[in-house]
């Protein structure tokens, strides 16, 4: 009976948010496919998915679709724990429709930034002109940009907290690593904390400390 609990609980949270729990189905199936590719033609493969500076220069939109359904790495399990900690979240607290629209937002834009920051530092001789076949796929921008907006979900002063915590966690890479991800991680979150107009009318800011008193009794 407990266990027959457990799963009709999950089973309505993953109804609340249908795009995240679609897009990590995705995600899983593409993700078996790549375990199933030699590792030549999964480079080639995913290379034709990326957005680098050739295929965007190509394709955009294609790329910018393709790109977002597919995980470098061929691990899918840590990213199921953080779409249901920050993307379910932020569907269930904005709906599906505004939710896509800052993980569209932050992917693009993100994407389009960090790549033409890229193509600055080609031309200036800064970075090899082999860069613009880079390899840059997946859903982190996305990612970042829903725990950049889930900030206004959280109730002063621990909004504070949450928001110097994840500019720290994204900040510092760029600090020590410079490179032209990790300032499209950091973009991601900017984009996502610009979505503020989509967060008005959603209702009550979670407080923590009140969670925390409900569970005690």
């Amino acid at each position: 009976m407990r266990i027959n609990g457990v799963l009709r609980r999950a089973g309505s949270y993953m109804r609340s948010a249908p795009g995240t729990y679609v897009w990590l189905a995705i995600l899983f199936v593409t993700t078996v496919a790549l375990h199933h590719m030699s590792p030549d033609f999964e480079e080639d493969f995913l290379r034709q998915r990326s957005t680098n500076i050739h295929e965007l220069s190509d394709n955009p939109v294609r790329v910018l679709i393709t790109s977002a359904m597919w995980i470098d790495g061929g691990f899918w399990l840590p990213y199921a724990v953080l779409f249901t900690v920050f993307h379910a979240q932020a569907e269930r607290w904005l709906g599906t429709l505004r939710w896509l629209a800052v993980a569209v937002a932050a992917h693009v834009m993100a994407t389009l930034i960090s790549e033409g920051a890229l193509l600055g530092a080609i031309r200036r001789g800064a970075a090899p002109h082999s860069a613009v076949d880079t390899l840059d796929i997946g859903v982190s921008y996305a990612l970042a940009g829903a725990m950049g907006v889930l900030t206004y979900r959280v109730a002063a002063p621990w909004r504070y907290l949450y928001l110097t915590v994840i500019l720290v966690v994204y900040g510092l890479p760029l600090l020590t690593g410079r490179t032209f991800t990790d300032f499209g991680h950091f973009i991601s979150i900017l984009i996502g904390l610009c979505c503020y107009p989509l967060v008005r009318g959603r209702g009550k800011a979670w407080n923590p400390k009140e969670t925390v008193a409900t569970l005690r009794g």
